[in-house]
């Protein structure tokens, strides 16, 4: 599991940061990529990295400020030029459907796939599946603005072998059924439960990304002991009357807010364009001040998210 940030900056294409374009890379997982936020040019920002657009299935809208959807149309149109013939599911607020339908149909545009819509207007789950879980909670936005919580279901223990054959278990279906936990009776008799020859289990990890906000309460929920929280981070220290006119946030309040949530690693990102080199240093620097464990990200930068080590 890794994080790649495709656009970094916020408002308007830099020099340095592209518009807002998070990639949750799940290849090991389940062979897929989740796109968090299509900003205009983030097609060409793929190209400058080892993503495939058509391992592109899943894609998820804070909100629909231009600065996070206007990459959308070029994106998919250019899946489906590539080689892209799978579905992909588009989750956001209500309005969504209507700007990509809208953009490929006065453009005559005709994918080879089918496009999935999940519209919502209220807080809930919007996945559950064996893998994962996905929560999406409102913010504190200029318009309707949701953070995402990707929660990782946990990994079953493997099937201790050595165990097995120590008890004097012979190989074969058997190992199967006692994989999956099945009490199984052994042809000399013995009576064998499966949970005793399996391992412990690997506790899933947790990503939260938190778009554009205020401060506000919903989310602490989102971020609560995430292994990464993703969150904006527009304005820097003493500019908290700023971030609360524009409905943005500060990196300081990012930073309460990780160590209030107890999440491991704070990621900060939509960073000003009038933060540039010494400048988005200071903002990490300040922040790490509050929460230790952060980092200003940018474009193109790959974070892995390792699973936490039991005790």
């Amino acid at each position: 599991m890794q994080l790649e940030f495709l656009g970094t900056g916020s408002g308007v294409p830099g020099k340095f940061r592209n518009v807002s374009a998070t990639a949750l890379k799940l290849l090991d997982e389940c062979n897929s990529v989740w796109l968090f936020d299509c900003g205009e040019g983030t097609q060409q920002q793929i190209l400058r990295s080892n993503l495939k657009p058509r391992k592109i299935n899943k894609i998820f809208i804070t909100h629909l400020h231009g600065d996070h959807i206007f990459g959308l149309p070029g994106l998919l149109s250019s899946r489906s030029f590539q080689g892209g013939n799978t579905p992909v599911t588009i989750y956001g607020p209500k309005g969504v459907k209507d700007f990509v339908e809208i953009s490929l149909g006065v453009s005559q545009t005709k994918l080879s796939y089918k496009i999935n819509y999940e519209e919502f207007d209220e807080p809930g789950v919007l996945l559950n599946n064996k893998q994962f879980e996905v929560y999406a909670d409102s913010l504190d936005h200029q318009i309707e603005s949701f953070g995402y919580r990707v929660v990782e279901k946990d990994h079953q223990g493997e099937l201790l072998v050595d165990k097995l054959k120590a008890a004097k278990i012979p190989s074969g279906p058997v190992y199967g059924k006692l994989k999956n936990g099945e009490t199984v009776t052994l042809d000399d008799g013995r009576t064998i439960d499966g949970n005793d020859f399996i391992g412990e289990s690997q506790k899933g990890r947790i990503i939260t990304i938190i778009g554009d906000t205020r401060s506000n309460p919903n989310s602490y929920k989102l971020a609560e002991n995430a292994n990464v929280l993703v969150h904006e981070s527009t304005f820097g220290k003493g500019e908290s009357r700023l971030a609360h006119n524009y409905y943005h946030s500060t990196n300081m309040q990012a930073a309460k807010l990780a160590k209030k949530a107890n999440v491991d690693k704070l990621l900060l990102t939509h960073i000003s364009a009038r933060y540039t080199g010494k400048m988005a240093r200071e903002l990490q620097k300040q922040a790490q001040s509050i929460f230790n464990n952060t980092r200003v990200v940018k474009d193109f930068d790959v974070i892995d998210v390792p699973f936490e080590k039991n005790n």
